[in-house]
């Protein structure tokens, strides 16, 4: 049995989880632009250190309780 963490979900074709496999982190991002992209870690730094370059501050102008929420989303899995 894995845990599944939503970290984000605005509609069917817009999410982000995270299913946790033993030590092993499974992140499955799913947009109505790209489709579905999925990324395996092995640590929880190494998926931060993912999401810091992923969700860049840059890219959430104007909207940074959005990318605030998720990051500590992430932080709880």
């Amino acid at each position: 049995m894995f845990k599944k963490h939503e970290i984000y979900k605005t509609d069917n074709y817009n999410m982000l989880t995270v299913e946790v496999q033993g030590k092993t982190l499974i992140v499955r991002e799913i947009s109505d632009q790209w489709g579905e992209d999925s990324h395996t870690f092995i640590s929880r730094p190494e998926m931060l250190n993912w999401a810091e370059n992923r969700f860049r501050p840059a890219d959430f102008v104007g909207r940074e309780d959005e990318r605030e929420a998720i990051m500590n989303a992430l932080k709880k899995v």
